[in-house]
């Protein structure tokens, strides 16, 4: 089926069959869940399919469900399911109602079943792995299709194998074609003889993915469901469920995948991470938002969008139909946007773990101080919040500073001297403000005959251990003058 659907896909076939889907119109009380299986982390795939999903249903006034399909119980972990609802609580994306466990539905999943036997819209198969081996061997060797060769779907039960478990099979359409009008994809068609009689129930009687997901959708009441296009063969098959126990469709939005900046699917190699690392990164949750709701939606030349604004403008014609990229500078750029935006205790409260571990001790009151006082410059240059703690060392060192090489060779033995002299000049200051530190610090150079420069990047060397820093009178005024005064004496040697 692959090759045919892909053409498929591509062509966005314009024919119309008795079988097309039916939308569901918008009008109606919108419904959407994420829907994730808790084998390992949250990726970025998959916060974005979440985000998509919020989005147009806050967009709509409806409501935002969320299903652990954990019916995979031997790869399903209680650590990725906490991962997935930590993650989830981390980007803001709050769902409505108690979080649904697939696991827990299982005897629906079965009912269901039963009831499709009953109407004979299934039936019991009795092949044995060998024969189904052989079958696709044959399939293959003659050129078609591998799927099921419906043997036992209207063949007597009387002739079935005593000591064979059956598994349970849906009735699919045989002849004609399948057309879904997708919301993203636009309308897309198959031909039925692609698509086989999938099991519903295995021979042990576990419900399967596909089963089990048509019955939780339909009973959340789910209007529309979006996720990604990877997906879209799997539409074919569950509108076809929907249609044999008798239920409405809903809306399908099969969104394209995330790619890395090459074009190729998304790998660890190109970032496809989980949503924890871009926390552990120093992403801002409303940044990674505002750059996964970018990543195949637009609103015209619209870069830096808030949530309140995602929410008013989202809906799904305006996502495109094309893979989209990652883009880690646009990223880090949306971020430092974020991070200059956010209140300052905020971000303190936010780097102070990372910065009391660089430091290897607590932060006291008065370099909390300098720190409050001096994060607004700071800010300004930070993308990440690593970037920030690692700015933010100047104002919480203690003496004697830990000096960077660059900012060592800085301090040679005339520069020393300069900074002595500078120091008694600057002591006896009446205001200790920018204005008036700038003032002392060009008459110091035009009495000796120095350049500014010569002057100011020793003292910035020596006041901050490094070669960069905010601006330097800016840097003075906020670490103040007894703490000016201890770090110029632990570089120069005067008491």
């Amino acid at each position: 089926m692959g090759a045919t659907l892909d053409a498929a896909v591509a062509a966005l076939s314009m024919l119309k069959d008795p079988a097309q889907v039916t939308t569901t119109p918008v009008t109606m009380t919108v419904i959407t869940r994420f829907a994730p299986s808790p084998t390992g982390f949250l990726h970025i795939g998959g916060a974005r399919t979440a985000l998509f999903n919020w989005l147009f249903s806050r967009h709509h006034g409806g409501s935002f469900r969320l299903r652990i399909e954990d019916t995979d119980r031997k790869r399903s972990t209680p650590e990725a399911i906490d991962g997935i609802l930590d993650g989830l609580r981390w980007l803001g994306l709050d769902w409505d109602g108690d979080t649904v466990y697939q696991s827990a539905n299982a005897a629906r999943h079965v009912a269901v079943v039963d009831q499709l036997l009953a109407s004979g819209n299934a039936y019991r198969c009795y092949c044995t792995p060998e024969e189904l081996t052989e079958m696709r061997a044959q399939a293959k060797a003659a050129g078609r299709a591998q799927l099921y060769d419906r043997r036992w779907r209207d063949r007597d039960p009387a002739a079935a194998p005593p000591d064979i478990p059956p598994v349970i099979r849906v009735k699919m359409p045989i002849g004609g074609q399948t057309v879904i009008d997708d919301l993203v994809q636009g309308e897309v068609t198959v031909a039925n003889d692609q698509l086989d009689d999938f099991i519903l129930l295995r021979a042990d009687g576990t419900p399967t993915y596909m089963l089990s997901v048509v019955v939780d959708d339909r009973d959340m009441g789910i209007s529309h469901i979006i996720r990604g296009d990877d997906h879209l063969n799997n539409a074919f098959r569950q509108y076809h469920l929907y249609g044999a126990c008798g239920w409405d469709v809903p809306a399908f939005a099969h969104i394209p995948l995330i790619h890395g900046p090459d074009g190729a699917k998304l790998s660890k190699r190109h970032g496809a991470l989980g949503v924890d690392a871009y926390r552990d990164m120093g992403y801002l949750p409303e940044a990674l938002r505002n750059y996964l709701l970018r990543l195949g939606w637009s609103h015209g030349d619209d870069e830096i969008i808030s949530t309140e604004q995602a929410v008013a403008w989202f809906d799904l014609d305006s996502v495109g139909r094309a893979a989209a990229r990652m883009d880690f500078a646009k990223l880090e750029s949306l971020n430092g946007n974020y991070i200059r935006q956010s209140d300052d205790h905020r971000l303190i409260d936010l780097i102070r773990p990372q910065l009391e571990q660089m430091l290897g001790y607590a932060i006291a009151e008065p370099e909390l101080e300098r720190l409050d006082k001096g994060l607004a410059g700071l800010k300004q240059r930070a993308k990440t919040l690593p970037d920030l703690a690692e700015a933010a060392l100047i104002y919480c060192r203690r003496v004697p500073l830990p000096i960077t090489d660059a900012a060592a060779k800085l301090l040679g033995n005339d520069s020393v001297s300069h900074l002595k002299h500078l120091a008694t000049l600057l002591r006896p200051l009446t205001m200790w403000d920018e204005a008036s530190l700038e003032t002392r610090l060009r008459e110091y150079c035009e009495q000796s005959g120095m350049k500014f420069g010569k002057i100011a990047q020793p003292l910035r060397a020596a006041l901050t251990g490094t070669t960069t820093s905010p601006g330097i009178f800016e840097v003075m005024t906020i670490l103040g003058r007894e703490e000016v005064m201890r770090r110029l004496a632990a570089v120069t040697g005067e008491p």
